[in-house]
Order: structure tokens, then C-alpha cells, then sequence
């Protein structure tokens, strides 16, 4: 033991230096545990897990949580905002004393601000289960949390530039910039980028410029999302671009979690911000040569819709459902370039105009769901006698025959331009002007 002039006990000098001296968290992390001889988590300025101690393991439910998903719940970090902990950790650099939150799970702690160069980077957490850390402990706190912000800042940086390298290597995939499989195995192993057996690419697109904000909140759900999942992404001024990885022997695994994920993005972004997004989803391949067509077959879905303006989920965003909606913008020009009507279409639109009716959009719908009259009407929120009705009027007005399956096939795809391009519908509009 040391004493300085005042008398009070300070901890042995040995344990303070080598916590030090240390260059690995991790390793600085167990020295701290075991002189005070309780577990400790350390935690970035974000509150995702950094490093824990395996020397005393009997970790309170929210730390097994911590450990378990690598960031605190999120309940927890409200509960600490709510009563001023955060804020606290910003200002003071002393430690603060956290009571229990017993309908949380939540034993009482000690949490100190690690800082670096004037900014907090991370928490240091000393769970106090049975015995409180005495003055001399919570002093030797505030001596080591300045060599540990530094560590978390050094670590920070070298994750930074692994992380600048694995982008840099997914662009080459994407763009097919690599001089061989093998060296681009090679480099990815170097920078601990793993190669996935089986994925699909995933691009999510704002609408507008103006919603481009809506990435970073974008963003912040994709990482709470691959907490337990393996993704990498790209970001870029416009677009989120996901690398989804599927589970090795399970086909089309990685088109399943593409949907998990849209899902989740649907419910935190809310039903009228979500669909400020364009998505995509390419194909599931299984060799990183194909990386770069599903890449570009989630941006063609992506094109599709940014051309038609499709009504909310109307358009598949599988580019494996996409079927005829590929071929609209070449129809879209042909048919405008050669000025090109279908009369009976006209006919309906006539009849629309002029009599306030609904035929064209529910013979959209109606060859849309193959024929099926209860389904359809269901769509349309219409009693089945009244989609009757309307049926027997679109063959009254034209000579469409349901039952010629050529027809069908064409009448839908000028529908999908009629109904979904603006543009289109007005050249219509105005042919019955002539």
C-alpha cells in the first residue's frame, strides 16, 4: 500500500500502472475487474458493447442483454436519459452513482464518461451487487478513464479503417474491379471482410432529395437489424446499398431476410414516410462474381419505379417478381413513338370521364387477380354484384374477351402505363380530343 501526504490509502501503484501501460480494452478491461473485484462492461459513446470481464461473470439482466445483442437496450438508455445519467456523463467526469431499477433488471452500478481529447467516447460500468466501491475506488476510476477513452479512441480508429477497406473492396465487387477471385479473397481475408456463401444485394432509394435525411435514421435500423444478422452496407448521398447474407445451405435465405428487414424499416419509419423509399432487391446467388447483377438488378427495380410512380405496394420489389413491369418503358416508347392507342381502353376512359365511372382501374384490378371475382372485389372494397355490374358494362362498351388469354396479358400491361404514369394517361386523355 501507498499513502499520500493526506493519509488516505491509494491503490497499489503495480495495478494502475499496467492498466496503464495497456494497448488492448479488453486486457484493460479484466485488470479493472479483477482489483475491484466485480464485473465491468465498457460501452462506446452509442452504448454498444466495447469490452466486458470474464473474470466475474454473475452480470445483472441488462448486462447479460448488453453482452448478448453488443449494444444496451434501448429501454435502459430512455430510463437513463429520463433521469439526467447522460446528461451528467457529458458534464461532470467524476463517477456517478446509478441506482437500482428493480422492474428493469437493473442492479445498482457506478458509470464513469470515458474521455479523449475533450470529448466523451465511451462509459465504464462497475456493477455493484453486494458491496459499493469506497472513495479510494471511485478516485482510481477517475485515474484510468483517460487512458481508456484514448483506447477506445485508438480502437475506433483502426475499426475506421478496417471498415474504410471493406468499402473500398464491395465497390470493387459491385463494379467487378478486382484482378482475380482469388486476389480479391486474399485482400477481403486481410481485412477481415467475410465472403458469404449465398446473398442478395438490397438498394434502398429516397424518392426526392429531400428525404435524403431519412438514411440516417435508415441507417441507425439496419444496425440495430444486423445485431444478430450478417450484413455489410454501402452508403452513398441517395441510397443505402445492403449486402444480405443468407444461411449457407438455405435457398433463398437471404431474400427472406431482405423482406424481415423491409418489414422492420415499414414499421419504425411509419406507413407515409416509407414510402418516401424506392427498394430493390436483387436475385440469391452464390458466387461473389454475381455480386455485381444483383446489384444491378435491385437498381433496375429501383428505375422501374422511380419510372411509373407506382402506388404503394403494388409493384413487386423482388426483381424475380418483376416480370412485366420490366418491359413498361420500352412499351412506354413504342407506343408513344408510333402513337399508338388501344380503342378499347379509350372507350373506358371515355366512359370514365364522362359518367364518373371506375372501369379502367377495375379491369386493372380484375386482371390482376386472374378473374377472381370475390378476391377482386375484396381490393376494391365493392360488394361482388357491384364488380358484376361493372364487368358486364366493360364488355357491353368494348370487345374485350376474358377468356383470350393474349388479350388479358396486353390490356394489363397498358394498364399498368394508364394507371401508373401520368404522362401516359394524359396522351390518352387527349386522343379523344381528336
Amino acid at each position: 500500500m501507498t499513502f499520500n501526504l493526506l493519509g488516505k490509502v491509494r491503490i497499489p501503484m503495480e495495478v494502475k500502472e499496467l492498466i496503464l501501460q495497456a494497448e488492448d480494452i479488453h486486457k484493460a478491461t479484466e485488470l479493472i475487474s479483477s482489483k475491484l473485484k466485480k464485473p465491468v462492461i465498457i460501452e462506446n459513446k452509442n452504448f454498444e458493447l466495447i469490452a466486458y470481464s470474464s473474470t466475474f461473470d454473475d452480470f445483472d439482466q441488462t448486462q447479460q442483454k448488453t453482452i448478448l445483442s453488443k449494444k444496451c437496450p434501448i429501454f435502459i438508455i430512455d430510463r437513463l436519459k429520463k433521469e439526467g445519467i447522460v446528461t451528467r456523463l457529458q458534464k461532470q467526469s467524476d463517477p456517478i452513482r446509478v441506482h437500482p431499477m428493480e422492474d428493469l433488471g437493473f442492479q445498482q452500478r457506478v458509470v464513469i464518461a470515458a474521455k479523449h481529447l475533450g470529448h466523451t467516447l465511451g462509459y465504464v460500468w462497475v456493477q455493484e451487487s453486494e458491496q459499493t466501491l469506497n472513495a479510494e475506488e471511485m478516485e482510481f476510476l477517475e485515474e484510468i478513464t483517460g487512458h481508456l477513452g484514448k483506447l477506445i479512441y485508438d480502437q475506433f480508429m483502426k475499426e475506421n479503417a478496417k471498415e474504410g477497406r471493406k468499402e473500398e473492396l464491395l465497390w470493387q465487387l459491385l463494379h467487378h474491379e478486382y484482378a482475380s477471385e482469388s486476389q480479391f479473397r486474399h485482400d477481403a481475408s486481410l481485412a477481415q471482410l467475410k465472403i458469404p456463401d449465398r446473398f442478395s444485394i438490397v438498394v434502398f432509394s429516397v424518392t426526392a432529395p429531400q428525404y435524403k435525411s431519412m438514411l440516417d435514421d435508415l441507417e441507425n435500423t439496419v444496425n440495430r437489424f444486423r445485431t444478430n444478422r450478417h450484413l455489410y452496407y454501402l452508403k452513398t448521398e441517395f441510397q443505402l446499398i445492403l449486402f444480405i447474407e443468407g444461411r449457407e445451405s438455405d435457398r433463398f435465405s437471404s431474400r427472406d431476410i431482405a423482406r424481415d428487414l423491409i418489414e422492420v424499416v415499414k414499421v419504425e419509419t411509419g406507413e407515409e414516410d416509407f414510402y418516401h423509399f424506392l427498394i430493390g432487391v436483387g436475385k440469391e446467388y452464390t458466387k461473389i462474381y454475381y455480386m455485381r447483377k444483383s446489384f444491378l438488378e435491385a437498381l433496375e427495380v429501383i428505375e422501374t419505379a422511380n419510372f411509373i410512380g407506382p402506388r404503394p405496394e403494388t409493384m413487386p420489389r423482388e426483381f424475380s417478381k418483376l416480370g412485366l413491369y420490366r418491359y413498361l418503358a420500352a412499351l412506354y416508347e413504342k407506343n408513344s413513338s408510333e402513337d399508338y392507342y388501344s380503342e378499347d381502353l379509350l372507350t373506358l376512359i371515355k366512359n370514365d370521364t364522362t359518367k364518373q365511372t371506375e372501369l379502367l382501374f377495375t379491369l386493372e384490378s380484375y386482371l390482376a387477380n386472374n378473374g377472381k371475382g370475390k378476391q377482386t372485389a375484396n381490393e376494391l372494397f365493392i360488394h361482388p354484384n357491384t364488380l358484376n355490374y361493372r364487368i358486364k358494362q366493360i364488355q357491353e362498351l368494348t370487345n374485350i374477351d376474358f377468356s383470350d388469354f393474349n388479350m388479358k396479358a396486353y390490356l394489363y400491361t397498358e394498364l399498368l402505363l394508364l394507371n401508373n404514369v401520368d404522362s401516359y394517361y394524359e396522351r390518352y386523355k387527349a386522343a379523344l380530343q381528336k
